[in-house]
């Protein structure tokens, strides 16, 4: 083994986390989460430095292993995604796509009530939004494919954990960001989930964007997606909702009765 101590601190076991991971493998997808931003501008190895924390010596280990594997690129002005990325996007394509009969769920629902519609997954401490259907209205919610929101605010985040014991609930709270509902609040908003099968959020995540949600249910009765209205609070009112609600409710039991599991595939 290498005396080098950056070497041996890389391939140790991280045992802060919640579950053990290896660091050198969290810290290269941390390098890798700098460029999922919505930017598509090359970042030198300062700006890495930077952002990572991390030793100049073990940024330079970390890029030029990742670079080896096509999964970033160095330019002249700095460093861009790869193109052996393409491979990884196809095969998560490949496996998350929705099938024709859910993604036509949404468009009927996107005609029906002109709002953006989303479908959302749980993965660890936060909700991936995995399929999306806009609004056809210029003033609209609309968020990226793939984004990692947090758990503990909006509509979405409420259906995921309605199936969670309240400490799981409390344990993920220690993370929330300023503008989340307080712990009572979220932990009172996922048991009317429980009651009324669907949740609503206003300004949780974004000020003046809410968001309604219900529950998309494996065969097991199992909580495995949270389909979800999204916009602009002014559009949100209060004798409007409860529409939306049934709507959604309707369309993500029509969604569960597909099949619908990780990875998202309907049962033929």
């Amino acid at each position: 083994m290498s005396e080098n101590p950056d070497h041996v601190v890389d391939l140790e076991v991280d045992q802060s986390a919640s579950h053990q991971t290896v660091r050198s493998v969290t810290r290269a997808l941390d390098i890798m989460g700098q460029f999922t931003n919505g930017s598509n501008r090359p970042r030198s190895i300062s700006e890495i430095v930077e952002a990572s924390g991390l030793a100049k010596t073990t940024v330079l280990r970390l890029l030029f292993t990742l670079e080896t594997e096509g999964l970033l690129a160095s330019t002249s002005r700095g460093y861009v995604p790869g193109p052996g990325l393409w491979r990884w996007a196809f095969a998560a394509n490949q496996a998350w796509e929705l099938p024709p009969q859910a993604r036509e769920v949404m468009k009927e629902l996107v005609a029906a009530e002109q709002e953006t519609v989303n479908l959302y997954i749980r993965r660890g401490r936060t909700r991936i939004c995995v399929a999306q259907e806009e609004s056809p209205l210029p003033l609209r919610h609309v968020v990226r494919i793939g984004d990692q929101l947090p758990l503990t605010s909006g509509a979405s985040s409420k259906i995921l954990l309605s199936q969670s014991d309240p400490s799981i609930v409390e344990s993920l709270y220690a993370e929330a960001h300023p503008g989340a509902p307080t712990l009572e609040s979220l932990l009172a908003d996922i048991e009317q989930v429980r009651t009324l099968g669907f949740a609503v959020s206003h300004g949780e995540r974004e000020q003046g964007l809410s968001a309604v949600g219900a529950p998309v249910r494996s065969a097991h009765g199992q909580v495995v997606a949270a389909l979800t209205f999204s916009g602009p609070t002014v559009r949100f009112t209060d004798d409007r909702v409860p529409g939306l609600a049934s709507t959604l409710a309707d369309a993500a039991e029509a969604m569960s009765k597909l099949g619908i599991d990780h990875p998202l595939r309907a049962n033929t």
